[in-house]
């Protein structure tokens, strides 16, 4: 990395903006880690001279969680709640490492061109190449360079313990590894992969209630504690989940999981769409991170989560993804514009409804808050690290000249970004990536795939008559 100043850029400031120059430097120089030192009019320039001039600068956005594996099966998914989609996609998960390679590259140059410079991804592992999938995923983020957090994906209950029993009593097949085996791959994978100074952080991620045991639970809030890392889930997504909490717990998921200990400060949940009151509080009280994903919830027909509600309570929120086959789409853009217009219709008191500015600091700080870095990063901050965006103010879908941030929250952008920085190092020039051949990417995926329309789930077809008879339809 090269010490750089980006001169005469626009960055927001109150409730207007400013034209300022900033100066990044060399971490290895300076102590401050690919690091903001300057931020103000006229500095003088050092390093290299970077035009700012009709751009507009804002910190990294984090896509807060996706399933980048998921890539595979975009377009073809099935219209489906989750709990049957999930049948349908386990039927059809790529187990080639060469495809969870081809898709951590696309899911990460996708997020970099809408915005976001980190990417949590819980990320389906191939059974029994466990450590190799999380191998394959860290040497694609490497390799592109943005900052990876990799959240393996764990459960130890096979699926369709995850659907309600309703009346019936259910049987389920054991899970094919063991709670200690589960866990033993995730500390391994800790010691051979947790970089966070490379830009590189493994997560504990236990699916979610449905889906996992007390055991495991507890098993993840151990090596958290024990290693320093944070935490993430999907938790309370559909009305099934709910039901199966209630079947599974007698009181909800959320009180469920501030009683074993797995809610904290460091603790993401993403979905959030089936809590009451009462768990709203207490995620507030734990100071546990909402992730929204409003596009897939939207596709999976899941609902619409309460985040008005969370935001009134105190509750840190930021934005998702979700894998690219519940949403078909890895742009961020796309899901913070959705994520902030779709609450104008769950209250009808306007002073609640989200602001552009508030939508770009809930993409940035909120999840650095989430992660447990929001020193490092998360703003335009002198000290923090330069995980920074450029975005050019000309491009037509960002004309006529008004809001800057309003024409990229509320608008349709496409191809704004002119540049990215992950820790100082630029890996977006001129709107391309710099780092790898996307034109190759794109090859590979397209000579890899064909078109295809309709297949048939078989796991789909032996759950979904008790599916419906569970969930009143």
């Amino acid at each position: 990395m090269l010490d750089f100043t980006i001169q005469n850029v626009l960055i927001a400031a109150d409730d207007d903006y400013a034209t300022v120059d900033v100066q990044i430097v060399d971490g290895a120089l300076a102590k401050l880690a690919g690091g903001i030192a300057a931020i103000a009019p006229n500095l003088q320039a050092i390093g290299t001279v970077i035009d700012g001039k009709n751009k507009l600068l804002l910190p990294g956005f984090f896509n807060a969680h996706t399933h980048s594996s998921e890539m595979w099966q975009r377009g073809i998914m099935s219209v489906f709640p989750l709990e049957l989609w999930l049948a349908e996609l386990y039927d059809f998960t790529p187990l080639d490492p060469e495809q969870v390679y081809l898709s951590a590259l696309g899911t990460a140059v996708e997020t970099l061109l809408s915005g976001g410079t980190s990417v949590v991804d819980h990320l389906v592992l191939i059974p029994g190449l466990e450590l190799e999938t999380i191998a394959i995923a860290t040497r694609a983020y490497r390799e592109v360079g943005i900052r990876a957090f990799i959240a393996p994906l764990i459960q130890d209950e096979s699926l369709s313990a995850g659907i309600p029993s309703g009346e019936s009593a259910q049987k389920h097949e054991p899970y094919f590894r063991s709670t200690a085996a589960t866990l033993e791959i995730i500390e391994e994978a800790v010691r051979q992969f947790h970089r966070p100074d490379e830009g590189i952080n493994i997560l504990v991620a236990p699916t979610g209630i449905q889906l996992c045991t007390d055991a495991l639970f507890q098993g993840c809030s151990e090596l958290s504690d024990r290693y320093n890392l944070c935490r993430h889930s999907h938790l309370l997504e559909t009305r099934a989940q709910e039901k199966r909490a209630q079947e599974k717990y007698g009181c909800t998921a959320v009180e469920h999981l501030k009683r074993i200990g797995y809610l904290s400060d460091h603790t993401t949940l993403a979905h959030c769409v089936w809590l009451n009151d009462a768990d709203i509080a207490i995620l507030a009280e734990t100071q546990s991170t909402v992730v929204h994903n409003p596009l897939s919830n939207l596709r999976l027909g899941s609902g619409i989560a309460p985040i008005l509600k969370y935001r009134q309570a105190g509750v840190n929120v930021t934005f998702g993804c979700d894998g690219a086959s519940s949403n078909d789409s890895q742009d961020l853009l796309e899901a913070i514009k959705m994520g902030s217009i779709l609450h104008n219709v769950t209250d009808s008191d306007y002073q609640h409804w989200i602001t552009p500015r508030q939508a770009v600091e809930m993409a940035s700080l909120g999840g650095a808050k989430g992660l447990n870095i929001a020193d490092k990063l998360g703003s335009l901050t002198v000290g923090k690290q330069a995980d920074l965006v450029l975005y050019d103010l000309t491009n037509l879908s960002l004309l006529p000249r008004t809001d800057p941030i309003g024409l990229l929250v509320l608008g349709r952008p496409t191809n704004v970004v002119d540049s990215a920085w992950v820790n100082g190092k630029q890996i977006v020039a001129d709107g391309k990536v710099t780092t790898i051949n996307v034109d190759e990417l794109r090859q590979e995926l397209f000579n890899r795939s064909q078109w295809e329309t309709k297949r048939k789930s078989q796991t789909v077809a032996q759950i979904e008559a008790h599916y419906r008879t569970v969930m009143g339809l």
